[in-house]
């Protein structure tokens, strides 16, 4: 089976989409970036991959009387049992890398009693982080280090109290070799992990019906359809660190044009508001940018900005939305230099302002730093699509449709729940293209 892969490496996640001949989205993948930008593409266009696996899965398992009703609950398993097998064999490498590193005291009495400490952390760490593949679990975060970084933390400084060992000592270690282990990719054996998660989903079966023979049958010939990567076409932030040829290599401003529209044929504008640079461009009725431009010289306004602001006010990156959503009113923010604007936030809170509002008031300054590019660019003409990471953002959706209102009137404003794929899905259809012609 035909294969094109997009991948698009932004500043703070990499995305990959797989496409088949007909121009259909089979997968997507998505993976933070990385210092080592060959390691992130080959981790987001796994993650593409198996989403891909699971489509072709819910084809074949559809076809099972005896699994109506039951397919989605039937591959929501196997995909988090597939995900579990992936962070055992990362937390693996982990615990032997940190061991790796405590080799290099030159006493061999503390030599020990550190490499004591890690096989006691890492033996509490799978008791622990497992349950969180449990069924009905939830998680935060699906990236390695977002998972097993605090929890190290919290553990290891349980056991350095409990050994009178130097907690900062296993704490270096760990930073030296999160690095190594983030950088190195999973093994490739995809095929290998999802038998064993069908195996773990099988035995689970008794909870939820699914121990069918025909079930294996259905997914062993399913893996058996070879996926053939016919062509890839990188795009993103760092395209030009992308391990692929010239020829390879498109414009994250074409992409994400190409990707707008093929999510909404009527996109005439896009909005494009990523981690390090926010995008006005204009397109036709063909997905063809014929007009854009772009932030000059810094983030600000940005997803790095509001990254700025969460950090300042010790809130996750993802409370920030849901916090201004609470304002009653908004405060007017004169400066969206991620310097400038940390210290006026400050300032208004020694003001007596309330957090919810001077937050409510930084997502405003951001939107109307994004519609001077755009007035740039030419304007707004209907439709509008908005795309990026922050278009998940609802506080930043509503200031956005405020403004757009103030300034254009009625227009129609597109967000797809995946708009953070634009720039991929826009780098597959090209690479569809690049064989079609």
């Amino acid at each position: 089976m035909k294969c094109f892969v997009g991948i698009d490496l932004g500043s703070t996640t990499t995305k990959a989409v797989v496409m088949d001949e007909a121009g259909a989205v089979l997968g997507r993948g998505i993976t933070n970036s990385r210092s080592n930008y060959d390691t992130a593409s080959r981790v987001s266009k796994l993650d593409a991959f198996l989403s891909t696996r699971l489509t072709l899965f819910r084809r074949g398992l559809e076809q099972l009387p005896n699994l109506r009703g039951k397919v989605d609950d039937l591959l929501a398993a196997m995909e988090r049992n597939f995900r579990l097998e992936l962070f055992l064999e990362q937390l693996q490498d982990l615990q032997e890398t940190c061991v790796e590193n405590a080799r290099n005291p030159r006493n061999a009495e503390k030599r020990a009693v550190i490499e004591t400490a890690l096989e006691e952390i890492f033996s509490r760490l799978r008791s622990e982080l497992v349950r969180l593949f449990a069924p009905g679990k939830t998680r935060k975060s699906d990236f390695f280090r977002d998972l097993a970084g605090s929890a190290y933390m919290h553990v290891a400084e349980q056991v350095a109290e409990g050994m009178t060992i130097d907690f900062d000592t296993l704490l270096n270690i760990y930073d030296k070799s999160i690095i190594v282990v983030e950088n190195r990719p999973p093994s490739e054996d995809m095929e290998g992990k999802l038998l064993r998660a069908l195996e773990r989903v099988l035995k689970e079966g008794h909870r939820a019906n699914f121990s069918d023979e025909n079930v294996r049958d259905q997914i062993k010939e399913t893996l058996g359809l070879e996926l053939q990567e016919t062509y890839v076409v990188g795009t993103g932030y760092g395209r030009v660190r992308l391990p692929f040829p010239k020829e390879h290599i498109r414009s994250e401003i074409l992409c994400h044009g190409l990707g707008a529209h093929l999510m909404f044929p009527g996109t005439r504008t896009v909005l494009d508001i990523g981690g390090q640079d926010t995008k006005g461009i204009q397109v036709d009725e063909r997905g063809i940018v014929v007009n854009f431009q772009m932030n000059d010289r810094c983030a600000a306004g940005c997803g790095r900005y509001l990254g700025y602001i969460a950090d300042e006010m010790n809130l996750g990156l993802h409370e920030l939305g849901p916090m201004a959503m609470q304002a009653t009113k908004t405060v007017r923010i004169n400066s969206t230099c991620t310097v400038f604007a940390g210290a006026e936030l400050r300032d208004r809170i020694a003001l007596g302002e309330k957090r919810e509002d001077i937050v409510a008031g930084l997502h405003r300054a951001i939107i109307l730093r994004a519609m001077s590019i755009i007035s740039r660019s030419g304007g707004i003409t209907d439709e509008f699509t908005f795309t990026g990471g922050v278009a998940k953002n609802e506080a930043a959706v509503r200031q956005l449709g405020t403004v757009v209102r103030e300034n254009y009137g009625a227009v129609t404003i597109n967000i797809d729940p995946d708009s953070i794929y634009t720039g991929a899905l826009g780098a597959a259809e090209f690479a569809r293209r690049a064989v079609e012609n």
